[in-house]
C-alpha cells in the first residue's frame, strides 16, 4: 500500500486548423479550429471539450502554433475562466504545421500511459527528434524563420532553390550543386519515415530526386496540403515535409529523456521551468540536469577554506585571536610592590632554520579547524 497519489491523465487538444497525417489512426488529438465571428462563437466546442474532461477528472493540454496563437490563446484563456480550473494546460510550439500535426497525434498516443505533466514536456522535447522543414524557391516573405539579407537577394535569381529548417533547428541554407545533404543539420534513428505535404499546383520532381535520396527513407507519404502550410512559409512554392523515426522503440526513449519534478504549487509532475498548468515558476531539483535550453543560473562557486576563514585569522596558518584584553577594575597601589618569584631561564631565542625557526623535523604540528587554500598547504 502506498501513500503516492494517483497518477494524472490528460487529454491533447490542437487549437489551429491543421488537419491530422491520419498516421496514427484513431489515436489523434482533438482539433479546433475556432472559426466564428466572437469569442463565444470560437472558443464554443472547445469549452465543451474542456468541461466534459475536467469534470472526468482529466487535465487537458492544449497546442497551438506560436505564429498564430492569438485565437489559441483567448480559448484557452476564456476557458479557464469560465470553468474556474487550472486543469488546462497551454503550450505554444514554433513549428510548422505538418511537423506540429504529427507531433500532437503522437502526444495524444503517450497521453493514456504517462503522467499529464511528462506529455507536456514531451510536447517540448518530441521536436528535438524529427526533421522539419521545406523544399522552397523563394525565401523573401518568410517571417518564421530567420534569413539572411544574400538569402533574401537569392530568392529573385533563376533556379534557386532552399532548404528551410524549423526542427530540430531554425537553419535556411541554399542548396548548390543540386546537393541537399551539406543543409541537413542531422537524421532522426533510423528506419526513416518521411511525410510530404504541397500545394497542387507546385512540382514534387525535384524534391524526389535530390532530397530523398539525402535520408534514405524506408517510405514517403503524401498527403493534401496543410491549410495554414502557405502562411507558415510565406510563398505557394514549397514543399513541407517532416522526417521522423520508424522504430518500435523511437518514442520510449524519447520519453525516458523527460526528468519530471514535483510542481511546487500544484504538485503536478513537470519537467519545465513553468508548470504548464497552473503556471508556477519551479527550480530543477538538485543533481539533476535542467530542462533542455532553460534559463537557470549556475550553481554558487565552491567555497575553500581560504574563503570561509574568519577574518581575524591571518598569515598562512593558524595562530590566535588577537583580542584586546579585558578591563580590569581598579586598585589602590601597594605600599611596597611584592618580590616576584624567581623563574627559569626562558633560553635562547628560536635556533636558525625555516618556518618559525625551529628545524623541519622538530617543527610543531597544528590541528587546522579549516581546510587548507586549493592551492595546497600553506608553508
Amino acid at each position: 500500500m502506498t501513500n503516492a497519489p494517483p497518477r494524472s491523465v490528460s487529454v491533447v487538444a490542437l487549437l489551429a486548423d491543421i488537419p491530422s497525417t491520419g498516421l496514427l489512426g484513431e489515436n489523434q488529438a482533438q482539433r479546433f479550429t475556432l472559426a466564428g465571428d466572437d469569442l463565444a462563437a470560437q472558443s464554443a466546442d472547445f469549452l465543451d471539450f474542456a468541461h466534459h474532461h475536467v469534470g472526468q477528472g482529466r487535465r487537458v493540454l492544449a497546442l497551438y502554433p506560436k505564429w498564430h496563437a492569438e485565437r489559441a490563446r483567448r480559448a484557452i484563456a476564456f476557458a479557464r475562466g469560465s470553468l474556474q480550473s487550472d486543469q488546462i494546460g497551454q503550450i505554444g510550439l514554433d513549428i510548422s504545421p505538418l511537423a506540429l500535426s504529427l507531433l500532437a497525434d503522437q502526444l495524444a498516443y503517450l497521453a493514456p500511459y504517462v503522467p499529464a505533466g511528462v506529455t507536456a514536456g514531451l510536447a517540448e522535447e518530441l521536436p528535438q527528434h524529427i526533421l522539419a522543414g521545406a523544399w522552397m524557391k523563394s525565401v523573401r516573405n518568410l517571417a518564421t524563420i530567420p534569413i539572411t539579407f544574400k538569402q533574401h537577394l537569392g530568392s529573385y535569381l533563376p533556379r534557386t532553390t532552399f532548404l528551410a529548417f524549423c526542427a530540430p533547428v531554425k537553419r535556411v541554407g541554399r542548396v548548390r550543386k543540386s546537393n541537399p545533404a551539406p543543409n541537413i543539420p542531422g537524421r532522426p534513428m533510423e528506419p526513416i519515415q518521411i511525410l510530404v505535404a504541397r500545394p497542387a499546383e507546385y512540382g514534387i520532381d525535384e524534391f524526389n530526386q535530390q532530397f530523398t535520396p539525402a535520408l534514405r527513407p524506408v517510405s514517403l507519404n503524401a498527403l493534401p496540403e496543410q491549410p495554414l502550410g502557405s502562411k507558415y512559409w510565406g510563398t505557394r512554392k514549397y514543399v513541407e515535409f517532416v522526417a521522423f523515426s520508424a522504430h518500435p522503440q523511437a518514442l520510449a526513449n524519447t520519453v525516458r529523456t523527460i526528468r519530471p519534478a514535483a510542481c511546487s504549487w500544484c504538485r503536478e509532475l513537470v519537467a519545465a521551468m513553468r508548470c504548464p498548468y497552473c503556471g508556477a515558476l519551479n527550480e530543477p531539483p538538485v543533481g539533476r540536469p535542467p530542462t533542455r535550453k532553460a534559463d537557470v543560473p549556475p550553481p554558487p562557486a565552491r567555497t575553500t577554506g581560504e574563503h570561509i576563514r574568519p577574518a581575524w585569522v591571518g598569515g598562512s596558518g593558524p595562530q590566535q585571536a588577537q583580542r584586546p584584553p579585558a578591563p580590569q577594575p581598579p586598585r589602590s597601589a601597594p605600599a611596597h610592590p611584592a618580590p616576584r618569584p624567581p623563574h627559569p631561564d626562558p633560553g635562547p631565542p628560536y635556533p636558525p632554520g625555516r618556518g618559525f625557526g625551529a628545524p623541519a623535523h622538530q617543527q610543531p604540528t597544528h590541528a587546522s579547524p579549516y581546510p587548507p587554500p586549493r592551492g595546497g598547504s600553506p608553508g
